[in-house]
């Protein structure tokens, strides 16, 4: 298996130079390990002095959809302990009676539920967090489950709950217990950062209230309202752990199974699981935009500028970490970096 690296290098040194992103961290590999990996740019341009390392700390974002809820949604599935195609409310007194009962985990997984598009949590249900949790819960749904596919953080907040009401944990212990530790993740974590953490991280956004880029506490406004730990947002990691986390995916071995899902899951997830609904999806992960209906690549995406794709058929991964917040919210200049880098890496 090849990679043409200097092509790579050279779409990714341009991002930099066209002020897409400061600097950027990426690899490639397969189920045995990373194949080629590279750093570019500088992790703060007001340190222009500071490059970007192999070992910088981003924010990931929507990647803790996967990173999170995705997996530990996936070993309650393999533990039995979830039937994906239940209405919640026959095992979730929480939401009985409410319109979320009606929807399943399965319908969820694909945004196809009908619940709301992301709203601004504290304009809604002020900022107790058991408030948050009923408002969310209980809200009406946002048109007929099964309707349409229609992305909505939201889904990922329920979820999220979901395994907490399931495992009788908090999150963040069960993604460390079940997920993060068995792989070896040592590095993925959630927010607020310890202060020496903080200093490796890449800063994001703007804050207007400080006049200073946030960076060790989790860009996303629903993430830090509830106190840096959710379905939605949150987490922080490196290219490393997001490289074990993608080499085990592909790993279709069984026994001996370290994180709490495994070989089945997977298969499951990368499955169009929304029959003749546009755009298509599997369960939280959907095909790469631009790529075809036979070329099996799969990608999750993250607003902060994180991104990772796996393709089962084709035995292989990638990462792309940026931290292209920190210059703009405009999606299109990095989509057009995203979309060069998958057709070379997969091509």
């Amino acid at each position: 298996m090849t990679y043409d690296i200097e092509r790579i290098e050279a779409l990714i040194d341009e991002g930099v130079r066209d002020k897409v992103y400061p600097g950027a961290v990426w690899a490639v590999g397969d189920a045995h390990g990373i194949r080629a990996r590279g750093t570019t740019g500088v992790l703060d341009p007001d340190e222009p002095d500071v490059p970007m390392r192999a070992d910088t700390v981003f924010d990931a974002a929507s990647l803790t959809k996967i990173l999170v809820v995705w997996s530990s949604i996936g070993a309650l599935w393999e533990e039995g302990k979830l039937d994906l195609d239940v209405p919640l409310h026959d095992f979730w007194p929480e939401v009985e009676g409410h319109p979320l009962g009606i929807v399943t985990a399965r319908l969820l997984l694909t945004h196809t539920a009908g619940v709301p598009p992301r709203a601004q949590l504290k304009n809604l249900y002020g900022t107790d967090l058991q408030d948050i949790r009923d408002g969310v819960l209980h809200e009406a749904l946002h048109r007929q489950p099964g309707e349409a596919v229609e992305y909505t953080d939201r889904a990922a907040l329920i979820l999220g709950y979901l395994t907490e009401h399931l495992s009788s944990q908090h999150l963040d212990q069960v993604a460390t217990e079940r997920v993060w530790q068995p792989l070896g993740m040592s590095s993925t974590r959630f927010g607020p950062l310890p202060i020496e953490i903080t200093i490796r991280c890449a800063p994001t956004e703007l804050d207007q209230d400080t006049n200073t880029h946030l960076k060790g506490v989790a860009h996303d406004f629903s993430a830090r309202l509830l106190g840096g730990v959710c379905g939605i947002a949150g987490t922080f990691t490196v290219l490393d752990d997001l490289a074990t986390f993608l080499r085990y995916m592909l790993d279709t071995t069984t026994p001996p199974r370290r994180a709490g899902f495994g070989s089945a899951w997977t298969t499951e997830s990368l499955t169009i699981q929304t029959d003749t609904l546009h755009p298509a999806r599997g369960l939280f992960w959907h095909p790469a935009p631009g790529s075809g209906p036979t070329d099996d690549i799969w990608v999750h995406y993250g607003f902060t500028g994180t991104g990772m794709w796996i393709s089962p058929r084709q035995r292989r991964w990638a990462v792309l970490l940026t931290n292209k917040l920190y210059y703009t919210r405009d999606r299109q200049p990095l989509t057009d970096v995203r979309n060069a880098f998958r057709e070379i890496v997969f091509s």
